[in-house]
């Protein structure tokens, strides 16, 4: 499999070289405008390359489309990226690279590590906004990170959305109890703290707590703690996969009519391909509509359309698709926004045209009008898993957080 994954991701490297033959092909109007540079530090390979393949073919996809719309203002848009394994220093030198040679608007992180370590010289340099596949909530710190922002809801945010949908689903009065169960790791944690707060603020008690090493680990004493206690949810962060399966099974088997719920990283198809008919009632919080959900809208099928003629052959396309995708969409917005309002593209001035986003509709890639509060987009939708159908749907309207 990994294989396979390493083979996807340098075909996909490739896509480049058709969104370059795109783009100069894209409406004359753009010809005579300097282009403008999407760069990117991508994991193409390495443990998050599952995802990074698809995080790339969203944004060379968007690429490809947004050329065909004339461009951003006339400019025509070029992808730019290097394949950093996953790792900070490969991502820090792809940005010093990418940057060294091209007027780079904006820029796709590959983790919160690279975010973090970046983040003064972005600082310094005034030149470049970020954004990329992390949700930590550290990054919505305006005074640190001024220049960076979340594509969606930081994790500290899919816990309060995760709440508001648990505390819906109380009987005759009585609120649910919860677990959190989340990895070892500054990924698991970051959520928890906050989490605790919210349930406490909403009446929601959390009735216990388990720490786990991320993948795929006995979890059997967990297992009991959590049967003493019988939470009516379980809340998972931290995780791609593992240990989520085992607990879900286990528990199961000992008759505990938990229901189990997690955040965005896990939960795409990965968790319905990998455990099958016992994947079903899995519940998860989603930024973004799914690729195969019954929504619709002229960005969403835009989108659609676009994948369909990148890769006919792909078929279903993972969050990180979307997730790539809505990254360039919010990009794009925000150096229109700046260029409308006759300023320069300095990350200042971006940061500014962000914040300035309100009731933005996204042309169905979100299914309700948003707006950026603390340098995100804090809404979500709870979906769960219909095993039969090999599908998420939606059990939640879209919430969004004041």
């Amino acid at each position: 499999m990994f294989k396979s994954i390493l083979n996807k991701g340098r075909r996909l490297a490739g896509i480049g070289s058709i969104a370059a033959a795109l783009a100069a092909a894209a409406p004359a109007m753009a010809q005579d405008k300097e282009p403008i540079v999407f760069g990117g530090s991508i994991p193409l390979s390495g443990v998050f390359a599952f995802a990074g393949v698809h995080i790339h073919a969203g944004l060379t996809d968007y690429t490809s489309w947004i050329n065909s719309q004339g461009g951003i203002n006339g400019h025509p848009v070029k992808y730019v990226m290097e394949d950093t394994g996953y790792e900070v220093d490969r991502s820090v030198a792809a940005f010093k690279k990418i940057t060294g040679s091209n007027k780079v608007p904006v820029y796709y992180g590959d983790s919160t590590g690279f975010m973090k370590t970046i983040a003064s010289e972005l600082n310094s340099r005034g030149t470049t906004l970020m954004s990329g596949a992390s949700f930590a909530t550290a990054l919505t710190d305006n005074e640190q990170y001024p220049y960076q922002f979340i594509p969606g809801p930081n994790y500290s945010q899919m816990f309060g959305i995760i709440l508001e949908y648990i505390a819906t689903q109380g009987k005759d009065g009585e609120m649910p109890t919860v677990a959190f169960v989340y990895s070892d790791t500054e990924f698991g944690k970051d959520p928890i703290e906050s989490g605790k707060a919210k349930a406490a603020e909403m009446g929601i008690e959390v009735v216990e707590e388990i720490v786990t090493k991320p993948g795929s680990v006995d979890v059997s004493a967990e297992i009991l703690k959590l049967r003493r206690v019988r939470p009516d949810f379980v809340v998972f962060h931290g995780y791609v996969l593992s240990p989520i399966n085992e607990f879900m099974v286990q528990m199961r088997q000992m008759g505990l009519d938990t229901q189990f719920m997690g955040t965005f990283w896990s939960s795409d198809k990965l968790i319905i391909n990998k455990m099958g008919a016992d994947a079903d009632g899995y519940m998860g919080v989603m930024p973004y509509n799914y690729y195969d959900s019954a929504e619709g809208g002229p960005m969403l099928d835009a989108l659609r359309a676009e994948a369909e003629k990148s890769d006919p052959d792909a078929g279903y396309r993972p969050t990180g698709y979307m997730q790539g995708w809505f990254n360039a969409m919010v990009w794009t917005e925000v150096i229109k926004r700046t260029m409308d309002a006759g300023k320069e593209l300095t990350a200042e001035n971006m940061a500014e045209s962000l914040a300035s986003i309100k009731d933005w509709d996204t042309g169905g890639i979100i299914g309700i009008p948003v707006s950026v509060q603390d340098m995100s987009f804090p809404v979500g939708r709870i979906w769960r898993v219909n095993a039969k159908e090999a599908r998420y749907e939606p059990v939640s309207d879209w919430i969004h957080l004041d």
